[in-house]
């Protein structure tokens, strides 16, 4: 299906929102099995401490998990930077692309460290909160593009910014309404 997908944005200049939802749908599928392979094989990692041989072959394979991952991420923000964005003609599918591309740059961030991991940071921050002012602006405070917006940006300012206390302002301010 991603493939498919791909295919559609590179031929359009605009997602309807059922090819909108179809395309996010692809990506999360494909990034979703890695994202969780990339947790389970790194526990197994730290766990096979001591047992150099058995560590150099889980390392091989969390690499390739990595490149894996990385791929998808590269591809979608690449759509999203190249036809996406810069074609968007409605507040929704802008949000929404702001949202994935946030979202995108999180799982890099994820399974990288050091300069690479603040690269990483620092586009997700950007594209969370180019997304947020945009829908504070111009969305209902009840949109559910705003809505969900809000509470990934919560995930990630507490999980990568550490600031626990916007994370937290953010979730009450969602959940309260």
């Amino acid at each position: 299906m991603v493939v498919a997908m791909k295919n559609v944005v590179e031929s359009n200049s605009e997602l309807a929102t059922d090819e909108r939802n179809l395309l996010s749908r692809a990506y999360r599928y494909a990034i979703s099995s890695c994202r969780l392979s990339w947790r389970v094989i790194s526990i197994i990692e730290l766990e096979a401490q001591g047992f150099e041989r058995q560590r150099e072959m889980v390392k091989a394979y969390r690499e390739h998990i990595e490149n894996e991952l990385k791929d998808i991420c590269y591809e979608l923000l690449r759509l999203l930077d190249k036809y996406l964005i810069p074609t968007v003609t409605t507040i929704e599918s802008k949000v929404f692309y702001l949202k994935m591309k946030g979202d995108y740059y999180r799982y890099l961030t994820e399974i990288t460290t050091g300069n690479e991991q603040q690269k990483f940071i620092e586009e997700s921050k950007h594209a969370y909160k180019n997304g947020f002012d945009i829908a504070q602006d111009q969305m209902t405070v009840t949109h559910p593009m705003r809505l969900n917006l809000a509470l990934n940006l919560s995930v990630f300012c507490y999980e990568f910014l550490n600031e626990t206390d916007l994370a937290c302002h953010l979730a009450k301010k969602v959940c309260s309404i």
